[in-house]
């Protein structure tokens, strides 16, 4: 029997059995991309990840190779399993920045030891994109609210840092804990956008030093903590002045599942242009094992 290793890690959160879990294999040399699928199938979380170590050489030029893959298929880039997957790679080493080649590119991940409790990781997203701005009443028909719930001085839109999300504000926390997604309807709209899934948002929180409420429903259920669509968010925010240009702010989700997530994220200016969307958190190892395969 062949044997992979994993390592299971809770991500966007300080405490065990909180945040967005996360299966890592350490060493997915010998597997098939069809193995990869099905072995993240088996795991049934958001993300698993597995890492493809190379010759030291290459890996200082191009970073460690890692692949995402959800239940259903592989992803370009995911904000959880980059940052949870560094975390696993640094180990104890006290290494300050850990490089991934993912399929978008090298993304950097730098961390900070800190006195007063665990070490808090930050990543840098690529280059981002804003989108198309959709209309708030066919996603409130989508979303199983009226279009009075969603936020009229605020736009919904597209943003990509290499995955896209419709980023939707949502009037009140109470229209957020309400809502009823329509997954089949979303799926149909979302096919014919330029968006991939939505991230749902509101400024009213239950966490006050919280500045965004958030929720992510996908094909496989409710996202304790989205970290590529709160980079998304970042810009978003710095567009549109919801945060100032490089504030790091906190942004809460996964409540309604009682997984309780806190993903920091800022996002700066040049010029014009919002840019450096920067993507932070805690994660915790709880529990290590191994997979055999024939």
């Amino acid at each position: 029997m062949r044997r992979f290793p994993y390592v299971l890690l809770d991500v966007f959160t300080s405490r065990p059995l909180e945040g967005n879990q996360l299966a890592v294999f350490t060493d997915a040399r010998g597997l098939s991309n069809s193995e990869m699928q099905r072995l993240a199938k088996e795991t049934n979380l958001s993300e698993t990840t597995f890492i493809l170590p190379r010759d030291e050489a290459m890996e200082r030029d191009r970073g460690v190779q890692v692949r995402i893959f959800t239940v259903e298929e592989e992803l370009p880039f995911a904000g959880h399993p980059t940052l949870g997957t560094a975390f696993c790679l640094r180990g104890n080493s006290g290494k300050q920045t850990i490089e991934l080649d993912l399929k978008v590119g090298k993304i950097p991940v730098s961390f900070e030891d800190r006195p007063d409790g665990p070490a808090f990781a930050e990543m840098r997203q690529r280059d981002l994109e804003f989108g198309q701005i959709h209309d708030r009443v066919i996603v409130a028909a989508i979303a199983g609210l009226v279009p009075e719930d969603f936020r009229d001085d605020l736009p919904i839109q597209t943003v990509s840092t290499g995955m896209p999300f419709a980023i939707a504000p949502v009037s009140s926390l109470a229209c957020m804990q309400s809502m009823k997604l329509n997954r089949s309807a979303a799926e149909e709209y979302l096919r014919t956008s330029d968006a991939k899934f939505f991230y749902f948002i509101c400024t009213e929180t239950v966490d006050k030093q919280a500045r965004l409420h958030a929720r992510m429903i996908f094909y496989n259920g409710e996202d304790p903590a989205t970290g590529s669509a709160a980079g998304c968010c970042a810009a978003w925010m710095a567009k549109y002045g919801v945060a100032q240009p490089d504030e790091r702010v906190m942004i809460e989700q996964g409540l309604e599942i009682n997984r309780p997530s806190q993903i920091f994220v800022r996002a700066g200016r040049a010029g014009a242009k919002v840019a450096d969307v920067r993507v932070g958190g805690h994660a915790v190892e709880v529990a290590r094992g191994e997979f055999l395969l024939p």
